[in-house]
């Protein structure tokens, strides 16, 4: 019985396979440092999350 060697062409496994790719990792400038940090997360340095003190700062 005749079977194909691959049901899925390259074509389509390739655009499956697009989303998996790593994206860079963003940063925004801190309003209060001015420094590069993630966006969503607490500046470890100030402790300091939308302004609101969280953490105490580091030394």
């Amino acid at each position: 019985m005749a079977v194909p060697k691959s049901k899925i062409t390259p074509a389509r496994r390739g655009m499956r396979r697009s989303h998996d790719s790593l994206k860079a990792a963003t940063y925004i400038e801190d309003k209060d440092s001015g420094e590069l940090r993630r966006p969503h997360h607490i500046d470890l340095k100030t402790g300091k999350y939308r302004g609101r003190q969280v953490l105490e700062p580091k030394e």
